[in-house]
């Protein structure tokens, strides 16, 4: 669709114009500032109905511990070290909460009466003495005691500030005081209670641990007993074991060293034995130990003998006596070497048989102390084991028996890690109701209220009421816009020519504005034909065909208004002409153009009614027959202006727009609906009419969202014309 400034048909599409809510705000703002107005004003009237609520505080110091009174190797139960930063913060907040406990409300109300308090309670209104009792004792008194109770720490300090709020100033500053004692007395109670509980659960492992301590010593003894270890440790009896051990081993060893030597030398013997001739023993010469005194005194003699026999024979015979006494006396000195070199031998043997017994008794003994040694481990392990659990029973024993010394003395001690620093003192300032903050929040609230409605307002708001509207909404070029003129109209024929008849009036000057913005709009192609109409039926443009038709008359151009709307036409009701001959009988072939035009009261302006309304409007205007009428009235004339109907009702407009130079949409300010003027130009986009813009009818310029931006048009003409609007048609 050409002509226009946007696309109309995605025009509400678009995002949202922030300027659009700026206008909004100052068109609505008294709105806001009503409901800011309202707001407030019920805000400061409950505020200074409330009662007064006074407050008073308490200092207090917490130290992490409590003064050390005792040695520091008594360690009180809940005594343990807090130097870690996370875990000083975790106990601060802590003691915050036991101040507001339930625990600490309890102790001042028991100690004050408080359940008993009509005016703590809030129940002095009630006159009845049974019924205000009756009322105190289904209150909470702790509880709502418990909810006036504020704790303030202080920043990087252990100050603690514990304030309380109470309608009366006094009672403010004696709660204060009397929680802030309350909750050292619980602070101390707690300590004391978890004393006497670790007391208590100490006194029956202690017991528990001597029976323990006692049955164990008593299996060790007895397994001492047993096994014969009261006077000889299990270590010294393991040690002289072992002692006896090592000795065997090194015997054994030697006996082994002496048997190797001793094998060797009867291996010796017997090789020399087998090696040497048959009858001949001078081998035993060489066995070692062959070489003593005896041997050598036995072989010097039979060497001697020997000798002698030798010297003998050279002098007698074998046979002669000497010889054979010589002979007899060296066998004799033989058989007894002989006898001593055997000697020998058999001693080495002997000693070898010796050593081999001694190994195997060595070996035997060694095995019987391994085995004791190993029956001696068990049973040192077993002695181990009794020992190790009754050390340990005596060893928690003696802890559990020394710890609960050291609680039984330190929960005797009294002392407290909480000192008063600052008593309360009654404050007679209330701080609530704080009525100029109440009052600054209720007008910023207001004013954000009152910014929400317009804001739905205008999420709410579906009609065209300005130019912004528009061109915004719809996408379309604002040609202008012409104010009520209902009720400065005795009808409608004098209301149709208004313009005509009152030219310097504000009506007046609006239609010439329009005419020259539809004059700009093309000023290379001036329009020949314009048809003029609307979304939906009562939004003035027959009236706005007229008043265009007017203006441009009075400008000097010949202009004819076509009555094109065949099912309800009224421009002949407007100029007071007949309507027996009109455009459906020069479509049918009855008449002529000239006798069918009808002058009217305007110079240089005429009418062409519509004449006998046809069964078939729609299906007239597709003709040719219409088609050469418009072109033979556009010759005649210099402007064809036709009044067409509503494009939502009928089809007629989309025909004529086809045929004619460009179309003008008529809106009612406050009235034509955002989608069915978007309906009504996705009809022209369709046919692909050239739109030259819209006019805002029929726009109230008192009302309050036309009233600024309007302003230069109010009252502008005549002197004495009516500030009354009066709806066009």
């Amino acid at each position: 669709m050409e002509g226009s400034g946007n696309d109309p048909v995605n025009a509400g599409m678009t995002p949202l114009n922030v300027m659009r809510f700026v206008r909004a705000f100052w068109r609505r703002k008294w709105i806001v500032l009503g409901v800011a107005v309202l707001i407030t004003g019920l805000a400061a009237l409950h505020t200074l109905r409330k009662p007064k609520v006074y407050a008073a505080s308490t200092s207090l110091i917490i130290d992490v511990t409590a003064p050390r009174v005792l040695d520091s190797e008594v360690k009180e139960v809940m005594g343990e070290e807090r130097s870690n930063y996370w875990f000083n913060k975790e106990y601060y907040a802590t003691q915050n909460e036991v101040i507001t406990s339930r625990a600490v409300s309890t102790r001042v109300v028991e100690k004050l009466g408080l359940q008993h308090d009509a005016a703590f309670l809030g129940l002095s209104h009630i006159q009845d003495e049974k019924e205000r009792m009756q009322a105190a004792q289904g209150g909470d008194a702790a509880g709502l005691l418990q909810s006036r109770i504020r704790v303030m720490p202080v920043k990087d300090s252990r100050v603690v500030n514990i304030g309380v709020e109470d309608l009366d100033p006094q009672r403010a500053a004696l709660l204060a005081n009397e929680v802030a004692e309350a909750y050292m007395a619980e602070n101390l109670a707690l300590r004391l209670r978890t004393t006497e509980s670790a007391t208590q659960w100490l006194e029956e492992r202690k017991v528990e641990l001597e029976k323990a301590s006692k049955s164990s010593e008593l299996t060790l003894y007895d397994f001492k007993k047993r096994e014969d270890m009261l006077s000889v440790s299990p270590e010294s009896r393991k040690s002289s074991v072992n002692d006896r051990i090592n000795t065997y081993e090194q015997n054994l060893t030697q006996v082994r060293m002496k048997l190797a030597a001793l094998q060797g030398r009867v291996d010796a013997i017997r090789q020399l034995q087998k090696s040497s001739p048959t009858g001949d023993e001078t081998w035993a010469e060489a066995v070692p130990g062959a070489g003593d005194s005896a041997i050598q005194e036995f072989k010097r003699r039979y060497i001697e003998q020997r000798a002698v026999c030798v010297e003998l024979s050279e002098r007698y015979l074998p046979e002669h006596p000497k010889m054979l006494e010589c002979n007899s006396k060296l066998g004799v000195v033989r058989e007894d070497f002989v006898r001593s070199l055997n000697n020998v031998v058999r001693k080495a043997e002997t000693e070898l048989a010796q050593g081999v017994a001694e190994e195997k008794h060595l070996l035997r003994v060694l095995a019987v102390a391994r085995d004791e040694a190993f029956q001696l481990g068990k049973k040192q392990i077993e002695f181990e084991n009794l020992h190790r659990e009754a050390e340990n029973n005596r060893r928690l024993y003696e802890l559990v028996l020394r710890r609960l010394k050291d609680i039984e003395l330190s929960g005797l001690l009294r002392t407290t890690n909480v000192r008063v620093l600052d008593p309360a003192r009654p404050n007679f300032m209330p701080i609530q109701p704080n009525v100029r903050r109440s009052v600054m929040m209720a007008l910023i609230f207001g004013l954000v209220i009152g910014c929400g409605v317009v804001v739905l307002l205008e999420f709410l708001e579906n009609t065209v009421r300005s130019q912004a509207d528009v061109e915004e909404q719809l996408g379309l070029a604002f040609l202008g816009f012409l104010p009520s003129v209902e009720g400065k109209a005795e009808n409608g024929r004098e209301r149709d020519l208004y313009v005509h008849n009152q030219p310097k009036s504000s009506v007046a000057e609006c239609c010439r504005a329009i005419r020259t913005n539809l004059l700009f709009m093309s000023p290379d192609k001036p329009f020949k034909t314009l048809v003029v109409t609307s979304s939906g039926p009562q939004e003035g443009k027959s009236t706005n065909c007229i008043f265009l038709g007017v203006a441009m008359a009075q400008s000097g151009n010949r202009v004819l208004l076509l009555d094109t709307d065949m099912r309800r036409p009224r421009l002949h009701k407007s100029f007071g002409v007949p309507n027996d001959v009109g455009i459906s009988s020069l479509v049918v072939g009855e008449g002529t153009l000239d006798k069918a035009v009808k002058s009217t009261e305007v110079p240089n302006l005429f009418v062409l009614p519509c004449g006998p309304i046809p069964p078939n409007p729609a299906e007239l205007l597709h003709t040719q027959a219409f088609a050469d009428l418009l072109k033979a009235a556009s010759e005649k004339f210099d402007r064809v202006i036709l009044d067409s109907p509503p494009l939502n009702a009928v089809s007629d407009s989309a025909v004529l727009a086809t045929r004619c130079d460009g179309v003008v949409l008529v809106l009612r300010a406050g009235k034509t609906n955002r989608e069915s003027a978007r309906r009504a130009l996705r009809s022209l986009a369709d046919v692909q009419a050239t739109m030259y813009g819209a006019i805002l009818n029929d726009l109230d310029l008192t009302d309050g969202p036309y009233r600024d931006s309007y302003l230069g048009y109010r009252y502008y003409g005549h002197p004495e014309e009516s500030k009354d609007g009066v709806a066009s048609s």
